[in-house]
């Protein structure tokens, strides 16, 4: 759900065969890998090679576009560190992050190619008051409003003057891409 366009996928003997892309759906074009690794491996994650599976059995290992590059053994802080840098954007806003518990695994993808569409984020911070809600608030409406007043500006006019737009949304982590 979220991919292909009810509206703009035909009906009738074509049915099936042709698939539009639906209207809000991104198509990552890449991004750099190391930096993300050495990130983790700074935030105390053992790098493959110096793993010893008998000193630490329950650790998670991490996954960087499919590829085995290490395990943590604090799983939930350094997923929840890669989320607030990607919220933040001071990491992508095209990066993958999964967790898989039950498996123990963590994957991070930063390849080109994937298609991707846009989901609102919730809130889960136990210490937050607005903890079960929507990250997306008043002020974000207020200037999403205020955004209708410089439509007619060019694309410098509207960025001199403070656009906020959906790429706004993005940066200000209250959407974020979610792999389909």
């Amino acid at each position: 759900w979220g991919l292909v366009c009810p509206a703009e996928t035909p009906e009738g003997q074509a049915c099936g065969l042709v698939k539009n892309l639906a209207l809000m759906c991104y198509v990552t074009v890449g991004t750099p890998s190391d930096p993300i690794i050495e990130f983790m491996i700074q935030r105390n994650m053992e790098v493959l090679e110096e793993y010893e599976p008998l000193r630490s059995p329950n650790a998670t290992k991490v996954f960087v576009n499919g590829v085995w590059v290490g395990v943590h053994r604090d799983p939930a802080h350094l997923v929840k560190t890669v989320q607030n840098l990607r919220r933040s954007n001071l990491i992508s806003h095209e990066v993958s992050l999964i967790r898989d518990i039950r498996d123990r695994e963590f994957k991070i993808f930063t390849d080109a190619g994937r298609v991707c569409r846009p989901l609102f984020v919730i809130d889960n911070d136990p210490d937050s008051p607005n903890q079960g809600n929507l990250v997306l608030n008043k002020e974000h409406i207020r200037r999403l409003e205020d955004d209708q007043h410089l439509k007619d500006m060019d694309v410098e006019s509207r960025n001199a003057h403070g656009y906020f737009g959906f790429q706004g949304l993005i940066y200000s982590g209250v959407v974020e891409y979610v792999d389909a």
